[in-house]
């Protein structure tokens, strides 16, 4: 990024894009209704594309192999939403800004994911992320920003240095593993399209999410693809004899 002036992005809506790419696949599944809010809207006919593609279409409440959870759907259209969001570089605490091969980004690690996106999809050959490990005491990322400012003063010491808002995730929520996995899947999906067919993604977690994790990760990243898993075990300084 050589220009030294804001950058203003807006990232694609990645659902119109996978709705018009059907579309173009199986275009007599494509129809009409009116949605929640009396809207007409485009919509794909369930029934059209099971026979399309010859295998059988769940709907409703049949029952399945699946992994769910409250405000799962949420998540998946976070990670497809577009934003705009603004690039400022900082050339004063850059080493050598106008050469240098290497990037640092902060923000709202969502927001940055879906940025780098745009340039690097499908070419990142691995990926490292180091995520809260939801043990009761540490922070996780609050993705509802409907607060006002009265609110917003209430809650202070819980927003980070870009403004993002955090929130202790205590183990006596009622949705103490929802609002990790709702933090945890929208990027994830979209570390997934970063990655090349080849690439590699490591998480570190511990014991309290390392279940839920392998469970979002097989989902996302396909079961067949997990390689396999390391186990660090502390070592603990002996304990001193008299």
């Amino acid at each position: 990024m050589n220009n030294p002036e804001n950058l203003k992005m807006h990232t694609p809506d990645l659902a119109a894009e996978k709705f018009a790419a059907l579309a173009a696949l199986f275009p007599n599944a494509v129809t009409e209704t009116i949605d929640e809010n009396g809207v007409l809207v485009r919509a794909i006919d369930p029934d059209i594309l099971a026979q399309e593609i010859n295998t059988h279409v769940l709907s409703g409440k049949e029952e399945r192999y699946q992994f769910t959870w409250p405000d799962k759907r949420k998540s998946v259209l976070l990670a497809n939403a577009p934003i705009a969001a603004a690039l400022r570089p900082c050339c004063e605490d850059s080493v050598n800004f106008d050469t240098t091969e290497n990037l640092y980004m902060e923000g709202d690690n969502l927001d940055v994911l879906k940025l780098l996106r745009e340039t690097y999809l499908n070419r990142v050959k691995m990926i490292y992320i180091d995520p809260p490990y939801n043990t009761g005491n540490d922070f996780v990322y609050e993705d509802d920003f409907s607060e006002d400012s009265g609110e917003f003063l209430s809650r202070d010491g819980q927003y980070d240095e870009q403004g993002n808002r955090m929130t202790r995730n205590f183990d006596s929520n009622g949705r103490f593993h929802t609002d990790w996995l709702n933090m945890m899947f929208p990027r994830l999906l979209i570390a997934r399209d970063l990655l090349t067919d080849d690439g590699v993604i490591f998480i570190s977690i511990d014991d309290s999410e390392v279940e839920n994790m392998k469970k979002i990760c097989n989902e996302v990243f396909g079961g067949g693809n997990f390689v396999a898993q390391f186990i660090w075990e502390r070592a603990f300084a002996p304990k001193k004899r008299c």
